[in-house]
């Protein structure tokens, strides 16, 4: 059985599609001796794959909407009022595509997390799997970094890596990274609730 809820720390994750790192920190969370507890699923789109896998998996989940009718501010206003609602100690962005705002990180005054698909400090931003390509480097990997106003500049908490091999396209790159980012980022979870510093290296 898992630990009393009183004892556990409570996690929001934040989507924007498939949710696959979603699906593996909810499923390592639902482990008994897990310190956190995923409160809820958010996602700034309806259509959002990942919201059903939530679902299945018995978490709760909301979307708040950025389009043309409501703004990046509405959608921060409302997720700040939620995370205070639900207590929440930490938050996990995986696979959300919003840049959230300064104002809105001095706010929230838990941790917050983001899986960034390349080696920090290298290959910041979008497409991070083509450009590895061009830059013909022979290793790639994955970063769990905390969430600063700077993007994908916050303090490191773990990096895995993987060899290209030749006739390696963005595609299958992708493919060859995600598991290893699912075992990175349930790691450094764990890490952080235990408060832990040390920094996960997975080769």
């Amino acid at each position: 059985m898992k630990e009393s809820p009183k004892l556990l720390k409570n996690i929001a994750i934040l989507i924007s599609g498939t949710g696959s790192n979603m699906e593996a920190i909810i499923n390592d969370t639902q482990k008994y001796d897990h310190p956190g507890n995923v409160k809820f699923v958010l996602s700034n789109r309806y259509d959002a794959l990942g919201l059903l896998k939530a679902k299945k998996l018995g978490i709760k989940t909301f979307v708040i909407p950025v389009n043309k009718t409501y703004s990046l501010e509405n959608f921060e206003e409302k997720l700040l009022k939620l995370l205070m609602k639900e207590k929440i100690d930490l938050v996990c962005l995986a696979g959300f595509m919003k840049v959230l705002s300064e104002k809105f990180l001095a706010n929230f005054k838990g941790d917050i997390l983001n899986i960034h698909p390349s080696i920090l400090p290298s290959l910041k931003g979008l497409k991070t799997h083509k450009r590895i390509l061009e830059k013909k480097s022979t290793t790639h990997g994955a970063t769990v970094h905390k969430v600063i106003p700077e993007l994908d500049t916050g303090k490191i908490l773990g990096q895995t890596t993987i060899k290209i091999k030749k006739g390696d396209t963005p595609e299958k790159l992708a493919n060859n990274l995600i598991k290893k980012e699912h075992y990175l980022y349930v790691k450094v979870i764990r890490n952080i609730m235990a408060g832990k510093n040390k920094i996960i290296q997975i080769d």
